[in-house]
């Protein structure tokens, strides 16, 4: 699963650098388009999945447990057709929609009406896709759902790039075009994951129908009354799960009519700047937030079983070594993107001077993402749902109050520092709320952030002037020269962190035990 996917992000992450240079001089707009066809298509996804595979997963692997192999088949089979059902209803009403959603506050686009229409493709088929790697993992055959994973990516992307190359290289046609087949692209790339699942099923066939002939056949249950259960629980994690969505939504909503009422520019130079923060860049900072929040996430399993027995200590123990898990990785990832994003953001879009400065404030934007993504998380593993959506709709509400001013005064940099607010204010009270019902360790937590923090501020400065020494012999603004210096700060920052952080015993204290034998064999500790 973790090689799935780390591969699925790679993958999409490195086809913006050949698909931007081929939409060029359209690559910004065609970014706008994307985006906020992804924000709109994010939430249905949300909605038509509703947490269902995941419930299904669970309860199959209740039943298989009970030697009930036949009801975790009929399970997957009801779900299957509620998925199909949900499927069909959310890419209908997308489709339908996609006029009024395509507004941008001021005007409908009908090329973003064209680009939304051909991710609805994508909604009728992935709900099935997900409840089918649920149903592999609930009998915890992981290898049929990281092959999915890697498959849809890389079907993805190969159609992406091949009819970006057709349409804008070969005919020289309508960005707009190669933009709907990119966005169609998700569609494909679901078919091809179906399609290897598919292939799974039919070879484990005989594995599976044995143990459906062999099981008890002792429980009877009502997949109507446990649906029903299912989808009551799910509304929670779908307002909680698309949380970073809905503030991205704001911005789609407002930025447009903002920006053009204080600064006079025309239709496409706005949706250009829009693009630059709300895909570019974010594309960027999100692989991080992603990566370190599921590193943190994976202790919130521990964080359930705690609260499930009421052991307030155990909880505490866990949150903390959640979140300075979390800050350990993130706050040096999040300084380091700061420190290299001029080559970085060249790599992957060409130079751009405000393009660079926008990534440079949302590396440091991206902590606060994060943070906002594991404190929900363990919200949700301590069953506070309720909380965590009231908390987000302050936030959501901050963010609406501050829009405004924030970009009458900061301009393109104004939604980034509104949504910061607005996290700020859901971060401090989930922290205050953790403190307080479930005497969260705040304090030492806050001594290692100081001390990350440190080692990550020197780093940073560190690799600041390797970029200004390296800078006399590579020029940052050529895609080639600029992967040359990304190349050499990587390594250099990471081994001035990791050993300020070992020889100050901070990364064995957050990462425990299990650290110290591979240290010995490196010959850094005694």
């Amino acid at each position: 699963m973790t090689f799935g996917s780390i591969t699925s992000r790679i993958l999409g992450a490195l086809y913006i650098i050949p698909w931007f240079i081929w939409m060029e001089p359209y690559g910004n707009i065609a970014n706008a388009l994307t985006a906020r066809s992804y924000n709109i298509y994010s939430i249905f996804i949300l909605i038509s999945t509703a947490g269902i595979p995941g419930a299904v997963a669970k309860q199959v692997a209740k039943y298989n447990a009970l030697n009930e192999y036949g009801v975790g088949r009929k399970l997957f089979r009801r779900g299957l057709a509620l998925m199909v059902m949900l499927g069909i209803v959310s890419a209908a009403i997308m489709y339908l929609a996609a006029p009024f959603l395509a507004s941008n506050g001021s005007r409908s686009d009908p090329r973003q009406v064209a680009v939304m229409r051909s991710l609805s493709y994508a909604i009728l088929i992935i709900p099935v896709l997900s409840i089918m790697r649920g149903y592999f993992q609930g009998y915890a055959d992981m290898m049929p759902s990281a092959m999915s994973q890697f498959v849809e990516q890389l079907a993805r992307v190969i159609w992406m790039l091949l009819t970006a190359f057709i349409i804008m290289q070969v005919q020289h046609g309508s960005f707009v075009d190669a933009v709907v087949q990119s966005n169609l692209a998700a569609a494909i790339g679901a078919i091809f994951g179906i399609a290897i699942l598919v292939w799974f099923l039919l070879s484990r066939r005989q594995k599976l129908n044995y143990l459906v002939e062999n099981s008890a056949n002792e429980i009877q249950v009502s997949t109507i009354s446990l649906f029903g259960e299912i989808i009551e629980q799910a509304i929670p994690f779908i307002i909680i799960d698309a949380g970073i969505q809905l503030f991205y939504l704001v911005d789609q909503y407002t930025f447009h009519p903002i920006i053009a009422s204080v600064m006079n520019a025309n239709y496409n130079t706005i949706e250009t700047w829009y693009a630059l923060f709300a895909l570019n860049a974010n594309k960027l900072i999100m692989i991080i937030v992603s990566l370190a929040s599921a590193m943190a996430v994976t202790a919130i399993p521990l964080l359930s079983a705690a609260h499930a027995k009421h052991n307030i200590h155990e909880i505490s123990e866990q949150v903390s070594n959640t979140l300075d898990l979390f800050l350990f990785v993130m706050i040096p990832a999040a300084f380091g993107m700061a420190a290299i994003a001029t080559p970085v953001y060249t790599i992957f879009y060409g130079f751009d001077q405000l393009g660079s400065n926008i990534l440079y404030f949302s590396s440091f934007t991206s902590i606060t993402l994060g943070l906002f993504t594991v404190l929900m998380a363990i919200l949700q593993g301590l069953s506070e749902n309720n909380l965590a959506i009231k908390y987000l709709i302050l936030g959501i509400v901050i963010k609406l109050l501050i829009q405004y001013p924030m970009i009458y005064l900061f301009k393109v940099f104004g939604p980034l520092v509104a949504t910061n607010v607005g996290m700020l204010a859901i971060i401090y009270l989930a922290l205050k709320h953790l403190r307080v019902s479930y005497h969260f360790n705040l304090d030492r937590t806050s001594r290692r952030f100081i001390g990350i923090t440190s080692f990550s501020l020197i780093m940073f400065a560190l690799v600041l002037l390797l970029q200004k020494g390296l800078g006399n012999f590579l020029n940052p603004a050529k895609r080639w020269q600029a992967l040359a210096i990304v190349f050499i700060s990587v390594i250099a920052g990471g081994l001035v962190y990791g050993f300020a952080a070992i020889k100050s015993n901070l990364a064995q204290k957050i990462l425990g035990d299990k650290i110290i034998p591979i240290l010995r064999k490196l010959h850094l500790k005694a």
